[in-house]
């Protein structure tokens, strides 16, 4: 069973988020202390996804994030109340994938939450040229030889690895990399392909990740 863990210290959304969830077959622990959350999640609790508000007494949810990221790539959606452009950046430069602002509908929720899994199931093993990423291990290779590369740069190669032979927008990695439905600077974009490209040893005129100026990038073999 899909276990889900949510971090939330208003307790009529936390029931009305964990029954809901338990209808639809998951299984849900629930926590209304951040620093309850953090304890468990150093005590090794391991969960399936992690819905998380900003708010929390003990230890905010963005310093939580943070803290998870040290040593687990699970999914991580907050669900507050703080719902500014600086506000969702945060969250998401914390390491979340994900951003909903309160009030919010459980339809939209289980959407997102249904999103994650799909993604998570996704093939481990991707390959473009002499480039080759391990999923589940969180690993690049270049010639058989680890580069290391942040999880952001990571999840950008990743998405155009995926979509290979097809034209990535700028604003399409936006929405499905960063997971920002708003209006935001899309060049900064540019930044992680230079710092991807550097990594890589690739220039703009090879093949394998071509600039399609104006629009975005693509993957070739």
């Amino acid at each position: 069973m899909i276990k889900i863990c949510v971090v939330e210290d208003e307790n009529s959304i936390a029931e009305m988020v964990r029954l809901n969830l338990e209808l639809e077959g998951y299984h849900v622990t629930h926590f209304d202390h951040g620093l309850v959350a953090k304890n468990a999640f150093q005590n090794k609790f391991e969960f399936d996804l992690i819905i998380l508000d900003v708010m929390l007494p003990g230890v905010n949810g963005v310093d939580l994030c943070k803290e998870i990221r040290k040593t687990s790539k699970t999914p991580i959606l907050f669900l507050s109340a703080k719902g500014t452009t600086t506000d969702r950046i945060e969250g998401l430069k914390a390491g979340a994938n994900d951003y909903i602002k309160k009030p919010f509908s459980f339809e939209e929720l289980l959407e997102r939450i249904k999103i994650h899994f799909r993604v998570k199931n996704r093939q481990s093993i991707l390959t473009l040229g002499n480039i080759t990423i391990n999923r589940d291990k969180f690993q690049v290779l270049l010639n058989n030889n680890d580069i290391a590369l942040t999880q952001r740069e990571f999840e950008l190669l990743e998405y155009l690895i995926r979509n290979k032979g097809k034209v990535c927008t700028r604003n399409a990695i936006i929405e499905d990399v960063w997971k920002i439905n708003f209006e935001y600077d899309t060049g900064v974009i540019d930044v992680f392909m230079n710092a991807i490209r550097k990594k890589l040893n690739l220039t703009k005129d090879q093949e394998l990740i071509k600039t399609i100026r104006g629009v975005g990038y693509i993957a070739n073999d």
